[in-house]
């Protein structure tokens, strides 16, 4: 996960840099995506897409995710006893100063 710096600042990853063909100086564009924000490397076009088409790949991949939840694949059973609580590492970490 990238930070953001104080001048707004976002470093790209290695590997998506080399896959994606950004390299230093390299201008890229910002899209807003509903809750995301999608970028788009030099040299690309982001599709323009109607409402129709993103409604469809969006209830495409609702299904998809349903398929999978019904095969079993969730996040799976969460422990129940890890052996230490949030207390635990709140002291710890106040020991350390």
């Amino acid at each position: 996960m990238a930070k953001v710096t104080s001048k707004r600042q976002v470093t790209v990853p290695k590997e998506l840099a080399d896959r994606y063909g950004i390299e230093p100086g390299a201008q890229i564009d910002w899209q807003a995506a509903g809750d995301v924000i999608r970028v788009i490397p030099p040299g690309r076009r982001a599709k323009a897409t109607s409402v129709q088409t993103r409604l469809a790949l969006f209830d495409a991949a609702t299904a998809r995710q349903r398929a999978r939840e019904a095969e079993g694949h969730d996040a799976g059973p969460q422990p129940t006893d890890r052996g230490w609580t949030r207390d635990d590492l709140h002291d710890r970490g106040n020991a350390a100063r």
